[in-house]
């Protein structure tokens, strides 16, 4: 009631202001040489306000061609416009608005093209950067990058700076917790679910993915740390254009991926079609070197086991654009995947007194549905926006098992059908009213979210042999449901004095959720209602260093994959997985600071208390040689991390300063390496460990290099060294080096890739890990060494221009720089 009463005072308040009587102004800035009609060049134009020797932001635009014109309600007083472009020298020219000109303002401005001056431009270039740093995020170019573009949106987001995958397959950034967003939505998938998804996302249906180290109140609270939000393609082109991708990859398995791309514009809609398939057949060794502590002397057991795999997956992507008018976007999305997978394992127990050996089988088939609908508008002159965003997804996933076991073929072991399914509703509304006369904004907006889960588990345990896929008799069934109700409203201030930039937020956040499983006699409930508060400053120390820090309070409710008493991976008397239906929510406080300097340094550290945080874990019973593998809670886990990111411009160093200023506005030309080094110390309450507790340094590098004959060069390096990883004791390096080398022809039509991944197949888990009776040594080797070569023919007028018919309605443009 409070939250609508606020916005109520809002919207009469602003409906006032709206009365006062706008200034028309009109800026003609053609090129040099160039007539205002031939001139259809894309520019960037700032007004602000003159205050002595400050000036105060009022508002940032953009547009192609020389005329452009707004209505502003100002005081009288000093103003400028700065224009500015890819190729274009800013240039600024001020004005006065006195009593007799208040009602028209009309400017005349002469543009120049762009010199090579080097305190002007940035490695990266203006318009076609590969990397753009915020102070809030930063945003990676995916399509910019043959590396990242020609395999799946998962490989993709696991070689960007800062992000770092734990032994147990989880996603960090900057050593903070990761949630996932799909174009400003939370997936809400979670596991292997998730990661599933996002091997079966192409990565050329990727635009950009933007890494947010600080979500503010706009965002959910359910976010832990940090969000990745993958923005998939919104521009289209005039006419209709196609292409189609082949990426061949191959080991000793085959991993071919074709797939076709169709998209227009007719008028005021635009489309955009993605067809494709994707086959995957690969292998998994695993190594578990297990010391049951409860014996006297220790019991010891080696685990083995080999995994050959075969993944299908046909997606449909699809999305609708129409403008409804010069101010108003609606859009629609429709996603679609389908799989069917096989997993056959061979494992092995070993002791001095034992000898068991084990074969599954493991068949999955899912489909994921994903239906969206989004309204953007401006509402009227004064900047004020309204953001509608409808998302449904509904996934189906039905795995089959069957464990044997070598010792005695009239048993088997984990004989299991699972029925699986998903939905997830979500509605949500933003609004933005700035106050451009005193640098201000006020943001505002709700969501309500609800997601339900069934799943059914029918098992046979040591049964007699006979094969599952063929039968329907089950000695036990787990029943699990999960049900979440989400309502959050949020308010959020941005202020801007002389040189810092305020920002204050608030978010309400209602949680009810209940689960209910078969092995749990009642059902468990959640009904909390909590505020959750961020705030935080920039200083902008130059007009290309910006100081900032940060303060947020977070909430992360337990996923279904955590808490699902089902389990579909293969076990059998010495291993036993389930979830843990009794976690608790966790509780975030996170503070950060940040110096970011010419859009593409960044240095910072973060320091993260989380209270009751999960954790997978081995452990077994009193007297048992059993492995439970499962998730638990930690009284607190304080973590900090630092880091640093940079590029080294060798074309600086190798060419000539002459040279490199000539290619810093063309990215396709710049030859660099973007480096990434990241330290994590994290201190545990509520666990003991029997190994020194240290911190990790963490490196990455990306590079480009420019050959002969056209040929783009692209590496990335990882490396991980021994250390502390949250519980786990990192045994040896992690490390992986991937190259790629890319050519177009025939104009550009045609764009031809040569890729090597883990060149020198290093990848591979070593680590150690105690829990209650148990300490665990692991090593995972994937067949991580992929060969590939992609190709991409496009159909249609690449020439003609592009139009990106998305309305920018981001609620920092206005009064925060970013904030």
């Amino acid at each position: 009631m409070k939250s609508l009463i606020a916005t109520l005072a809002l919207c009469l308040g602003n409906l006032a202001f709206a009365q006062q009587t706008p200034t028309y102004l009109e800026l003609n800035s053609p090129k040099s040489g160039v007539s205002c009609e031939a001139d259809t060049e894309e520019r960037e134009i700032l007004l602000e306000k003159i205050e002595g020797e400050t000036k105060i932001k009022i508002g940032s635009y953009q547009g192609k061609g020389c005329k452009f014109s707004t209505n502003k309600k100002l005081d009288l007083g000093k103003y400028s416009f700065t224009v500015s472009g890819l190729t274009i020298q800013k240039t600024s020219v001020e004005f006065e608005i006195t009593p007799e000109n208040q009602a028209k303002i009309i400017q005349n401005l002469e543009l120049t093209e762009k010199t090579n001056d080097l305190n002007e431009v940035t490695v990266f270039g203006n318009q076609r950067q590969f990397m753009k740093v915020e102070s809030d995020k930063t945003t990676i170019s995916i399509k910019e990058n043959g590396l990242l573009n020609s395999g799946t949106t998962l490989d993709a987001i696991k070689k960007l700076p800062g992000v770092v995958t734990s032994p147990a397959g989880g996603l960090t950034l900057n050593g903070k917790g990761v949630v996932v967003y799909i174009d400003g939505a939370p997936s809400n998938l979670a596991g292997t679910d998730l990661q599933n998804y996002l091997n079966s996302l192409p990565a050329n249906a990727i635009e950009k993915v933007e890494l947010i180290y600080d979500p503010g109140a706009s965002y959910d609270a359910n976010a832990s740390g940090s969000i990745i939000n993958i923005v998939t393609n919104g521009k289209r082109m005039k006419g209709v254009n196609a292409s189609f991708n082949m990426n061949y990859n191959f080991n000793k398995y085959q991993k071919p991926s074709p797939q076709i791309l169709l998209n227009g514009k007719e008028n005021k809609l635009s489309w955009q079609t993605m067809l494709g398939v994707n086959y995957v057949e690969f292998e998994n060794r695993n190594r578990n070197g297990q010391e049951f502590t409860f014996f006297n002397p220790p019991v010891v057991l080696e685990q083995r086991s080999f995994d050959h795999g075969t993944n299908r997956n046909l997606y449909w992507r699809t999305g609708l654009n129409y403008k409804l008018s010069e101010k108003s976007n609606l859009l629609f999305n429709y996603n679609m995947s389908l799989s069917n997978d096989r997993n056959d394992t061979n494992g092995s127990t070993t002791s001095n007194t034992i000898d068991f050996e084990n074969k599954g089988i493991s068949k999955s088939k899912a489909d994921n549905h994903e239906f969206s609908f989004q309204y953007k508008t401006k509402l009227d002159t004064l900047g004020r926006t309204l953001d509608v965003t409808a998302y449904t997804n509904i996934f189906k996933r039905n795995p089959l098992n069957q464990s044997t076991s070598f010792e005695n073929d009239n048993y088997t072991y984990n004989n299991g059908n699972i029925d699986f399914g998903l939905t997830n509703y979500y509605l949500k509304y933003d609004f933005s009213f700035p106050f451009e006369k005193y640098g201000f904004t006020i943001n505002t907006g709700g969501k309500y979210n609800t997601t339900d889960v069934k799943n059914l588990g029918k098992y046979n345990f040591e049964a007699e042999n006979e094969s599952i896929f063929n039968s329907n008799n089950y000695e036990s069934e787990i029943d699990f449901d999960y049900s979440e109700h989400n309502l959050a409203f949020y308010v959020e201030a941005r202020k801007k004095y002389k040189k810092f930039n305020f920002t204050a937020g608030l978010r309400f956040e209602n949680f009810d959720v209940t689960r209910e499983a078969s092995t749990i006699a009642d059902k468990i409930e959640f009904n909390t209602s909590k505020f959750f508060p961020n705030a935080s400053i920039l200083y902008q120390a130059t007009e290309q260093i910006n100081i900032s820090s940060s303060y947020s309070k977070k909430v992360s409710q337990p996923g279904y994959y955590t808490i699902d008493p089902n389990n579909n991976s293969n076990f059998n008397r010495y291993n036993t997985s389930v979830g843990n239906i009794a976690l608790q929510p966790i509780y975030y406080d996170n503070y950060g600071f940040k110096i970011s300097a010419f859009q593409y340094v960044n240095v910072g550290a973060n320091y993260t208390i989380a209270k009751d945080d999960t954790q997978f874990l081995f452990s077994a019973e009193d007297g048992e040689l059993v492995s439970n593998r499962t998730f638990a809670s930690f009284d607190k886990i304080k973590t900090f991390s630092a880091y640093l990111s940079f590029p080294i411009p060798l074309d600086y160093f190798f060419k000539s300063k002459e040279e490199f200023g000539k290619r810093m506005n063309e990215i396709d030309k710049m030859n660099y390496i973007y480096a990434n080094v990241g330290y994590v110390k994290t201190d545990i309450e509520g666990y003991d460990f029997t190994f020194e507790n240290r911190g990790m340094v963490n490196f990455s590098f990306q590079s480009q290099v420019n050959l002969p004959w056209g040929i783009t060069n692209n590496t990335n390096f990882f490396f991980l060294p021994k250390g502390n990883w949250e519980i786990y004791r990192i045994e040896k390096p992690i490390q992986q080096f991937d190259i790629s080398f890319n050519k177009n022809f025939m104009d550009k039509k045609l764009k031809l890739g040569l890729h090597c991944f883990d060149v020198f197949n290093s990848n591979q888990v070593n680590a150690t890990i105690e829990g209650r009776n148990l300490r665990t040594n692991f090593y995972e080797k994937q067949d991580s060494r992929v060969f590939r070569i992609s190709l991409t023919y496009n159909f249609g007028n690449l020439k003609l221009q592009t139009e990106n018919t998305n309305i920018d309605v981001e609620k920092a443009n206005e009064g925060s720089k970013g904030l």
